[in-house]
């Protein structure tokens, strides 16, 4: 019967894949891992949400520019939950909240 491989063992192989060749395996990956499923908000992110993103992946998420979520922060739509160091942090339920009120106003 063959070795079934671990989840630690393909991540050891994919650090020692070429970076090309890593950038293709999560594009592969990402463009068929859910395809013909309907999963859900908290199915995608649930295990986030007592977490906190940094104001780059706050605007990944919100699938805003990084100059549109400064407006957001600065005409205080949005506010950090926290600061490390000279970086804000942002409440991931608050992220969740300001998408939904993002999408509504988008109708």
């Amino acid at each position: 019967m063959a070795h079934a491989m671990t989840a630690e063992d393909l991540f050891q192989n994919l650090k020692l894949m070429p970076v090309a060749e890593r950038q293709k395996f999560f594009v592969i990956l990402s463009t068929n891992a859910f395809r013909g499923e309907d999963m859900s908000h908290e199915e995608l992110f649930g295990h986030l949400a007592g977490d906190e993103f940094t104001a780059q992946e706050a605007t990944e998420y919100l699938e805003v520019s990084i100059s549109t979520f400064r407006r957001f922060v600065t005409g205080g739509k949005l506010n950090p939950s926290s600061t490390v160091g000279r970086n804000q942090m942002f409440a991931v339920p608050d992220l969740k909240a300001f998408k939904k009120a993002l999408k509504t106003a988008k109708g």
